[in-house]
């Protein structure tokens, strides 16, 4: 006997009707209770959550059901919930867990389950190895199923995300915001704060709409196309955008610019170090820009470079005193809010740094390039078959001595393949980003990224077709 239902880094996804069907939710819901009943204060109960996709509140029914049956008492959303808040309703109540469904970025065809652990983040590898463990054996029910109690989860997270930034010095720059939730949970979350504050916004693809129309929620271009067109039109200063359930962000300048995920990270990271002064060391992941190198050494800090995914971030967070950590996808946490990303509140602190340093979000990145050397940076997605994947791995890790005419100077293998190049064009520029080149292969799907940072975005551009040449070229030499 054997289940489709597999939990990732961060739980299990599925195609809805297909293998994401009400069975395969209960069986993994199944699981979880096995895990709380085992692991946990079964009795402090588990939180659950769902975002707008379609029928994401029948499978969170479902899933409360297993729960209940299973004894554990059950706080339910009453209504569309951010992944985010999931987690703080988690460790604000000190409950067991919490369960969330919400396939995230993914298209909408798409949905998941995502396990919550008591801290208030997604569970460690050995939490989802444990659940994955009891996924065939039976649950025994109670004779009598718990409550399960509908709850607004909203309150006291608006709360928290309030207190975190300064409303008043926003309001106070004058700076006017597109709010972009992709028609996912973050709607009305920070239009709701900034409509309390009087801070000018606009509101963007807020409209519930689990077709999620053109585009998949994720903040990245293609789909944030018509978000650049709308902060030009709208005459705003920034726009933030964020992505199905929340958790992650996107941003793009006031000339319509993409601000991709690793200056999001530098301008709060700069802003939490100069202004803030909070104690703590950084975390950032393998594939993630190394201008964060250059502000924690500029502040004296110690930065922990890890494995790609926000798990790494959260066990470092657990471990010891981190300030921030993050990784490439848009995933930024702060430990003094929760061991999890947060777009919501990563949306406010940008509006924040705006504020605290009088410039637009243009203006902010101009600055960072300008003091810590032009970074910039670009990734492919290559969908190729499994054999020209590992093919390219094995050729790659094999060693090679030049890439797009640049000498390979050394290679690191944290998770996937990443060669340090000499570049020239860079030789001239005052404090240049060094060149390197990163090739990680999808452990579940026929996918190869392939990631790249340089001194400028030609040199991004050459050393990214080279690898795709090197990639397609297999076997044969």
């Amino acid at each position: 006997m054997s289940t489709v239902v597999k939990f990732g880094t961060d739980g299990w996804r599925g195609i809805i009707a297909d293998d994401f069907t009400y069975e395969n939710v209960r069986v993994a819901a199944r699981a979880i209770a096995h895990y709380v009943l085992e692991h946990e204060d079964a009795s402090a109960g588990v939180c659950i959550g769902y975002d707008t996709r379609f029928g994401s509140k029948a499978f969170a029914k479902v899933v409360a059901e297993v729960m209940s049956g299973a004894g554990i008492p059950v706080a339910m959303a009453n209504k569309i919930t951010p992944t985010p808040e999931l987690s703080f309703a988690v460790r604000g109540r000190k409950a067991a867990g919490g369960v969330m469904i919400t396939s995230s970025h993914n298209p909408a065809e798409w949905n998941g389950v995502k396990y919550k652990a008591s801290y208030g983040g997604s569970g460690k590898p050995a939490i989802i190895a444990s659940i994955e463990s009891y996924l065939l054996k039976p649950l025994p029910e109670v004779a009598t199923p718990t409550r399960i109690e509908e709850v607004d989860f909203s309150a006291p997270y608006i709360a928290a995300l309030e207190a975190f930034v300064d409303l008043k010095a926003i309001k106070a720059s004058g700076y006017r915001f597109l709010i972009d939730t992709m028609y996912g949970a973050g709607k009305g979350y920070v239009a709701g704060i900034f409509e309390r504050a009087e801070i000018p916004f606009v509101e963007f693809r807020s409209e519930l709409n689990p077709a999620f129309p053109g585009i998949n929620p994720e903040p990245i271009l293609p789909h944030i196309a018509a978000t650049q067109k709308v902060v030009v039109d709208e005459r705003c200063h920034a726009g933030f955008i964020t992505d199905g359930d929340a958790d992650r962000i996107g941003a793009v300048d006031e000339h319509g610019n993409v601000v991709d995920a690793h200056k999001i990270f530098a301008i709060i990271l700069q802003w939490l170090l100069k202004r803030k002064q909070w104690p703590g060391d950084v975390t950032r992941a393998f594939n993630t820009t190394k201008m964060l190198d250059r502000i924690a050494a500029k502040h004296g800090r110690k930065l922990h470079e890890h494995g790609i995914g926000f798990k790494y971030v959260c066990d470092l967070m657990l471990e010891r005193e981190i300030l921030i950590g993050g990784e490439e996808s848009g995933g930024v946490g702060i430990s003094k809010h929760l061991p999890e990303r947060d777009g919501l509140l990563n949306s406010l602190l940008l509006a924040n740094v705006m504020a605290d340093e009088q410039k637009t979000l243009g203006e902010l990145v101009a600055a960072l390039q300008a003091e810590f050397g032009e970074h910039q940076y670009g990734r492919i997605d290559m969908h190729i078959d499994d054999a020209l994947k590992q093919s390219a791995i094995r050729r790659a890790g094999a060693g090679v001595s030049d890439i797009a005419g640049l000498k390979v100077l050394r290679m690191e293998t944290l998770d996937g393949i990443k060669f340090y190049l000499e570049n020239p064009a860079c030789a001239g520029k005052p404090n240049a980003a060094e060149t390197w080149l990163l090739l990680r292969a999808s452990g579940t799907e026929p996918l190869l990224r392939v990631y790249c940072e340089s001194c400028s975005t030609e040199s991004v551009a050459q050393v990214l077709a080279a690898a795709k040449a090197f990639v397609l070229q297999g076997d044969a030499q």
